[in-house]
């Protein structure tokens, strides 16, 4: 089983569906899947915002977990 991190992305998004941001909680392999996850759950059609989410997440918070972590997915997010 692959090792899993927990990432800690706050990234901000754009008007209508946030005024000041956004906090995303992932279980991911890597910045890839992880970034590839907030898309699954939050497409935006603006790719400037996928640039903004890429650099989010290589400064994001990440803390290692255990082998029995279970699946990849957006645990919680929090948009204000």
């Amino acid at each position: 089983m692959a090792q899993k991190f927990l990432y800690i992305v706050d990234h901000f998004e754009p008007f209508p569906r946030s005024e000041y941001g956004g906090l995303w909680n992932v279980i991911a392999d890597n910045d890839e899947e992880c970034f590839d996850l907030i898309l699954e759950e939050n497409a935006h059609p603006d790719e400037q915002y996928h640039i903004n989410l890429r650099w989010n997440i290589e400064k994001a918070t990440i803390f290692t977990l255990g082998e029995e972590s279970g699946t990849s997915r957006v645990v919680e997010y929090f948009i204000t």
